[in-house]
C-alpha cells in the first residue's frame, strides 16, 4: 500500500507519486521502490489544479481545456504497464481511470475543493461563475454560483458546510449559502489597493469554522493575507510580513492544543496556517501565537504555486504534520513538523463535538447528506422532486456509453437527415486464391454544415433538363431546395442604380435538377451550381434596382432660369430641370437599347420648380423599388410534392389556334397526364402545393386553380407584373415588379396582405437571398445582410425574425438549460430552419462572463424573448412552446420570480368562481391552438424543480388543480 502524492503538470498531463522515497532517503535510494505510480494525461492543455478527496477515494484536477475529470482507482489491474509514447521508460506501477467527465465552464479551471465528507465539489474557471457538483452522482449540477465581475481564481469550504468562500480578480471575496446557494457577504476593502493580480488567489477556512484567510490583500501599500472573522465577516486582522502578493493560503485540517503560555499553565486551541507568496517564501502561522512560527525564504526560483498538508486519514501517525509545497518553477518542496513544534491535534470526535457545540448538527456530517436543504412544504412538491430526480438519473443513463458522456446536442439545430455511409456500398471480391478484396469507390467530397435543420423554405426551385421547378414545400419526407446559379448571368441579387442605369437582362440562368437536401440548406452556404446542358429556367429571386432619389432644387427665379420638361420616353417620364447649379442636377438619361426590354416607370405629371425667393431648399425623394418579372418561357414546368405523390405541371406558351396565341397547362403524375386547362395570355411563372396552382400572366393577372385544374377565383389583377410568386398549402403569396407584397387565402377567398411595399426592409445594397410564406400565410424574406422580415397583418408592420448579427443573439449564455433537455424534445419548424447554419448563440458569452452578471442575464433574457416572439409571429405553435419552456428554466435558474410569475398569470388567466369566463373578457384561452392552461401544467413542472419557488409552484398548481375540478364551459 502506497502512500500518494498527486501533482498536475502544463502539458496536460496528472501524475501520482509514492511518498516513500520522498520521506525516507534509505527509500529514494532503493531501486526496487517505485517512485512515479501512475501517470494520467487525458487532459487536452494545462492542468491547472489537482485535490483527493476526503476519504482518499476520488481525485479531482481541473485544467485550461474546460474540463474537470474525476479519477478512481482501476477495479481490475492486470500489473505494470508502460506509459504511451515514452518509449518503455516510464511504467504505470497502479492503474488510474476517469470515471467522471464535467464539462459547463467556458473558461480555465483554476480552483476545486471537495465540501466536508466529499458531498460537494466546488469549481472555480476564469468565466466569472463557480459551479457546485453533486459528488454523489457525477456529473449532476447543483448550482452555479454568478456574481463575480472577474476572474475566479479561488475556493475554499465551510468546515462545517453552512457557506462556500470564493476570491475573484474582481477585488471581492464573496460567501456563499449553501442552504438557497445565494450571495451571503461580499468583502471588497482589503483588495481596494491591490493593483495587478496573481495567477491563482487560494483562500482558505479554518479547520474550526472561525477564521477566512485570503490571498493578495493590501494594508498600508503592504501585502497581507487578510483575516476575514466568521462573525459579521469583519476584516480587523491580517497576517504581515511578505514583501510580494500572497498567493496561496492553506491550512491544517487539525485542530491542535497545547500550553502556550507556561506562566498560566492552560492549555490552549488553536489552529495552523500556511501561507505561500510570489516572493518565493513561506511562512507557517499558529493563531495562538502573535508571529510566524517559521519562515523560509528563498525556497524557489518563483512564486509559490500552492500547498497541501497532509489529510486526517494519512498513516503513519503523520496526519497533519506533512507539508508539500510547489512552485511556478515545476519544484515541490516537503517539510516535516514534529507535535512539538505544531501541538496535539484533536481527534475527529473531537473536532465534531466541537462544530457541533458551536454551530449545530454539520450540514455535511454525513456523505449521505442530501444536496439542498430546503425542507419541502407540501407533498406534490415531494412527488415533484422524485420524479425530476428519476428523469436525470435517466437523461444521465442515456448520455453516457462506456462511461462517456455523448456529446449534447442543440435540439432546435438537429438535421432531420442522416448523412448516407458510403461503406455499407462497398463491394467485396474474392481472388482466385481465396483473399478478400474491397472494390475502391469514389466517394465524392461532401459539404458538412453540422447539426443544421432542412430547410424551411428556398425561393429558388431547382430545375430539371425540361426546364422543371421542383417545390421544396411540399414533401417533408424528401425536401429539395437550392438558391440561384451564383455564376448564372441574370443573378438574383437586389442592387441599387440609377434610373438611367437600369437597363436589364434575360440571359437564361441554369440551376442543377438534381440538389441534395444537405447541399441546399442556406443559399449562403451552397456551391455554385453546375450548369445543365438543355435547360432554361426563370429567376425565381429577381434583381431589385431602385431609382436613385430626385433631387428638387428651388433657387431664386430668374426668366432665363425657367424650368421644362420633356417628353416621355421607353424607359419613362424623365424629368429636367434647368439649373445654375450644376452640382445639384440629375445625371443625364443613358439612352436605352432597342434591342434589351426595358423597365416602364411609374408614369409622372409634369413637374415645375415652384418658385422660392432666397435660401436654395433640397430634399430627396422616396427610393422606388423596381423588380424585373420574368419573361414568358416557350415551356415552364415545376414539380409539385415527391415521391409517388409527385405531379408535374407543364406550361406551354405560343399555342397557335384559329389564329390566336393561347397557353396551355398540362398535370402529369407518373408520365400520364390528369387534366388539361387553357389560358387567354402567355405565363411567365408557376407556383403550386397540393392544394392549389397559380399561373401569373403577362396582362398582369394570376390564375389560380385546384390541383384538378378547376378554377377557384376569378382572375386577380395586379397592379404591376409579378416578380415573385409562391404557393404553400392554401395560400398564395404575389411581389410586384414594384415591390408590393399580397397574400391570398384561397380557401377562404380572403385577402391576407394587401399591397405592402418592401421598401422598409430594403435599406441599402442588400440582397433577397430567399422568399416563402407559410402555411399559415405568414411571409419571410432572408436579406443578404443576415436579417429575416415577416409581415404581421395584426400589427400592420415589418418584423425581424432573426439576425446574425444579433448581439443579443451571440452573446446569450442559454445553452445551460437547453443543455439538460431530454433529446425527444427535439422541435423543429419554420424559425429553427431560417435560423439553421447562421444560429451563433453563446458564441460570444465568455466575453460578456468577464463583465457584469447582470448585463449578461439581461442579454440572455432579450434573445430568448425574441425567439418566443419571432415563434409567435410565424404562428409556429410546437417552437413557441419550446422556447417558452426554455425561457421559463433559465427564470428558474436565476431564481426570477417576477418575471414567472408574469408568465404564469398570463397562462392561468382570471379564475372565477364558477369558472365562467365574461364576454367582456379579452384573455384568449388559447395560443396558436394550444392550451395556455395546458403549456402552464408543464412551466410548473419546470418551476417545482427550484425549491426556493416552490410556494410559487403551490400558488398556481393550487389555482390550476381548482380550475380543473369545475365543469368546462367555453368563454
Amino acid at each position: 500500500m502506497y502512500v500518494l502524492l498527486l501533482t498536475g503538470e502544463d502539458s496536460g498531463k496528472v501524475a501520482v507519486w509514492n511518498m516513500a522515497p520522498v520521506r525516507s532517503e534509505e527509500d529514494e535510494k532503493n531501486g526496487n521502490v517505485p517512485k512515479l505510480l501512475c501517470q494520467m494525461d487525458n487532459h487536452l492543455a494545462c492542468v491547472n489544479c489537482v485535490r483527493w478527496s476526503s476519504d482518499g477515494r476520488y481525485l479531482a484536477s481541473g485544467g485550461d481545456d474546460k474540463l474537470i475529470m474525476i479519477w478512481q482507482t482501476g477495479r481490475y489491474f492486470a500489473g505494470p504497464s508502460t506509459v504511451f509514447g515514452t518509449g518503455g521508460k516510464t511504467v504505470n506501477i497502479e492503474q488510474w481511470r476517469c470515471v467522471a467527465t464535467l464539462r459547463a465552464h467556458t473558461g480555465d479551471i483554476l480552483d476545486l475543493a471537495w465540501s466536508p465528507q466529499d458531498a460537494w465539489l466546488a469549481t472555480c474557471s476564469i468565466d466569472n461563475t463557480i459551479i457546485v457538483w453533486n459528488a454523489l452522482k457525477f456529473p449532476e449540477m447543483i448550482s452555479v454560483l454568478r456574481g463575480h465581475t472577474g476572474l475566479v481564481k479561488g475556493v475554499t469550504w465551510d468546515p462545517v458546510g453552512k457557506y462556500l468562500a470564493t476570491q475573484s480578480d474582481d477585488k471581492s471575496l464573496r460567501v456563499w449559502r449553501t442552504v438557497d446557494w445565494q450571495q451571503e457577504a461580499m468583502v471588497t476593502k482589503p483588495f481596494d489597493e491591490c493593483g495587478g493580480t496573481t495567477h491563482v488567489l487560494r483562500l482558505a477556512w479554518s479547520p474550526d469554522g472561525q477564521y477566512i484567510v485570503s490571498a493578495h490583500a493590501m494594508n498600508n501599500s503592504g501585502p497581507t493575507a487578510q483575516i476575514i472573522e466568521r462573525q459579521g465577516f469583519k476584516t480587523s486582522m491580517d497576517f504581515v510580513g511578505h514583501r510580494k502578493a500572497i498567493t496561496v493560503v492553506r491550512f491544517n485540517p487539525n485542530i491542535f492544543q497545547k500550553v502556550v503560555n507556561k506562566a498560566s499553565g492552560k492549555s490552549q486551541q488553536f489552529s495552523c496556517c500556511a501561507i505561500g507568496s510570489r516572493d518565493r517564501s513561506l511562512s507557517i502561522w499558529l493563531t495562538a501565537l502573535k508571529r510566524p512560527l517559521v519562515v523560509v525564504h528563498d525556497m524557489f526560483q518563483n512564486s509559490v504555486m500552492d500547498i497541501s498538508w497532509t489529510p486526517l486519514s494519512s498513516s503513519r501517525g503523520k496526519s497533519g504534520f506533512e507539508l508539500l509545497v510547489c512552485s511556478w518553477d515545476g519544484t515541490a518542496a516537503y517539510i516535516e513538523f514534529t507535535p512539538e513544534e505544531l501541538g496535539t491535534p484533536l481527534t475527529q470526535d473531537e473536532m465534531n463535538s466541537l462544530h457541533q457545540r458551536i454551530y449545530g448538527k454539520s450540514m455535511a456530517i454525513s456523505t449521505q447528506h442530501t444536496a439542498n436543504n430546503t425542507i419541502i412544504e407540501n407533498p406534490a412538491m415531494l412527488q415533484l422532486q422524485q420524479h425530476h430526480t428519476a428523469e436525470r438519473e435517466k437523461l444521465t443513463a442515456n448520455k453516457q456509453v462506456n462511461g462517456t458522456p455523448t456529446k449534447i446536442r442543440n435540439p432546435m439545430l438537429t438535421s432531420p437527415t442522416e448523412k448516407p455511409n458510403p461503406k455499407a456500398q462497398q463491394i467485396e471480391t474474392r481472388t482466385p486464391d481465396g483473399r478478400r478484396r474491397i472494390t475502391p469507390l469514389c466517394i465524392a467530397p461532401q459539404v458538412d454544415f453540422g447539426d443544421i435543420p432542412r430547410p424551411f423554405m428556398s425561393s429558388s426551385l431547382p430545375m430539371s433538363s425540361a426546364g422543371m421547378v421542383q417545390s421544396s414545400l411540399e414533401t417533408a419526407e424528401t425536401p429539395k431546395t437550392s438558391e440561384p446559379s451564383q455564376s448564372s448571368p441574370s443573378s438574383q441579387h437586389a442592387t441599387v442604380k440609377p434610373l438611367s442605369q437600369c437597363i436589364l437582362t434575360t440571359a437564361p440562368m441554369s440551376i442543377p435538377a438534381n440538389i441534395q437536401p444537405m447541399k441546399a440548406l442556406d443559399s449562403r452556404f451552397t456551391e455554385k451550381s453546375k450548369a445543365t446542358s438543355g435547360t432554361k429556367s426563370q429567376p425565381s429571386l429577381p434583381k431589385l434596382d431602385r431609382i436613385a432619389p430626385t433631387t428638387i432644387s428651388t433657387v431664386k427665379p430668374k426668366e432665363s432660369d425657367r424650368s421644362s420638361t420633356q417628353d416621355t420616353t421607353a424607359a419613362g417620364i424623365t424629368l429636367s430641370t434647368k439649373r445654375k447649379v450644376d452640382s445639384l442636377s440629375q445625371p443625364a438619361t443613358k439612352r436605352i437599347r432597342k434591342d434589351k426590354p426595358a423597365l416602364m416607370a411609374p408614369a409622372a405629371a409634369t413637374q415645375v420648380t415652384p418658385a422660392i425667393p432666397q435660401d436654395v431648399i433640397t430634399r430627396s425623394a422616396p427610393h422606388p423599388i423596381i423588380l424585373p418579372s420574368p419573361p414568358a418561357e416557350k415551356t415552364i414546368s415545376l414539380q409539385v410534392g415527391g415521391g409517388e405523390e409527385a405531379v408535374v405541371l407543364e406550361l406551354e406558351n405560343n399555342i397557335q389556334t384559329a389564329g390566336m396565341k393561347l397557353a396551355g397547362l398540362k398535370c402529369r403524375r407518373g408520365g400520364k397526364v390528369e387534366w388539361e386547362a387553357v389560358l387567354s395570355t402567355r405565363g411567365t411563372m408557376l407556383a403550386g402545393s397540393r392544394k392549389v396552382v397559380c399561373v401569373s400572366c403577362e396582362d398582369r393577372t394570376l390564375c389560380v386553380m385546384s390541383t384538378s385544374g378547376r378554377r377557384l377565383l376569378p382572375a386577380l389583377v395586379l397592379s404591376h407584373h409579378a416578380a415573385i410568386l409562391h404557393c404553400t398549402g392554401y395560400h398564395v403569396m404575389a411581389v410586384t415588379t414594384a415591390g408590393e407584397l399580397s397574400v391570398w387565402n384561397v380557401q377562404t377567398a380572403k385577402v391576407v396582405i394587401k399591397n405592402e411595399s418592401l421598401l422598409p426592409i430594403m435599406s441599402g445594397d442588400v440582397v433577397i437571398k430567399t422568399s416563402s410564406v407559410t402555411e399559415q400565410g405568414v411571409p419571410v424574406f432572408s436579406l443578404s445582410n443576415g436579417k429575416v422580415y415577416t409581415f404581421s397583418h395584426a400589427l400592420g408592420t415589418w418584423s425581424t425574425l432573426s439576425d446574425v448579427n444579433n448581439s443579443l443573439q451571440q452573446c446569450s449564455d442559454h445553452q445551460t438549460v437547453m443543455s439538460s433537455l431530454n433529446s425527444s424534445s427535439q422541435v423543429k419548424g419554420p424559425l429553427a430552419s431560417l435560423q439553421g447554419h447562421d444560429q451563433r448563440s453563446g458564441r460570444q458569452a465568455g466575453r460578456l462572463f468577464r463583465a457584469n452578471h447582470n448585463l449578461q442575464q439581461a442579454v440572455t433574457l432579450g434573445h430568448l424573448e425574441d425567439q418566443v416572439s419571432a415563434a409567435l409571429m410565424l404562428r409556429s405553435s410546437a417552437e413557441h412552446k419550446f422556447w417558452l419552456l426554455t425561457l421559463v428554466r433559465y427564470l428558474v435558474q436565476e431564481g426570477l420570480e417576477a418575471q414567472l410569475r408574469e408568465i404564469c398569470d398570463e397562462l392561468l388567466g382570471p379564475v372565477t368562481a364558477q369558472g365562467q369566463l365574461s364576454k367582456a373578457c379579452l384573455w384568449e384561452p388559447d395560443v396558436l391552438g394550444v392550451s395556455k392552461r395546458a403549456v402552464l401544467s408543464e412551466v410548473l413542472q419546470e418551476v417545482g424543480s427550484n425549491l426556493r419557488l416552490q410556494r410559487l409552484y403551490t400558488e398556481y398548481q393550487d389555482q390550476l388543480d381548482m380550475l380543473h375540478k369545475q365543469p368546462s364551459t367555453s368563454p
